[in-house]
């Protein structure tokens, strides 16, 4: 998915500040190992117990069943997702933006493209968990239709905090469909 609009110059620092919408300039493209240190170091900088290279790398291994993009602008890898495949239901398995491009839609661009994708992998229904005190993973993921389901305690080991389960059902449909294309117009719209 590449959806046409800003670049490079407006990376971090440069003169549109933070916050300033880059979607537009967002290109997606399968997780690659050549991706893996630039991924790697994302991982580390936002989670205090960070996956490693091996278990990417055992992920995507798995290609009938996982599906894992970048998304990069120029040649800087600005975030990653994942999904897993179990019959008809596809789990997010990680959805991360490097902090230094946070709030300037890249998560959405990367949820979009797992969204796309997912009916064409036989996926009808999307689950994923959140930390409960992810308040802005929380609102996106809502756009998209996802809703709580339940809480899993004390999921995250290393500060012990809770996970919402989320669930969206029927993305195989029209209304889902036209739900994404809001979503795409959305972010055309904000450039």
């Amino acid at each position: 998915m590449t959806i046409d609009g800003p670049t490079m110059d407006d990376g971090p620092g440069a003169n549109g500040g933070p916050g300033r919408k880059v979607a537009g300039a967002v290109r997606i493209a399968p997780l690659r190992r050549r991706y893996l240190r630039a991924v790697v170091r994302i991982e580390e900088d936002a989670y205090p117990r960070p996956w490693s290279a091996n278990l990417f790398l055992s992920e995507l291994a798995q290609r009938s069943s996982r599906r894992y993009i970048v998304g990069s602008i120029g040649p800087i890898v600005v975030g990653y997702a994942g999904l897993m495949i179990v019959d008809d239901e596809g789990h997010v398995t990680t959805l991360t933006v490097d902090p230094g491009w946070h709030h300037r839609g890249i998560g959405t661009v990367l949820l979009l493209d797992l969204a796309r994708s997912a009916p064409g992998l036989g996926v009808k229904h999307l689950t994923l968990e959140v930390r409960v005190g992810n308040d802005p993973a929380q609102a996106l993921y809502r756009r998209f239709g996802f809703a709580p389901v339940g809480v899993r305690k004390n999921y995250y080991a290393e500060t012990g905090e809770d996970a919402i389960i989320m669930w969206v059902r029927d993305i195989d449909g029209p209304e889902y469909a036209a739900r994404l294309a809001d979503i795409e117009a959305h972010l055309e719209s904000d450039r």
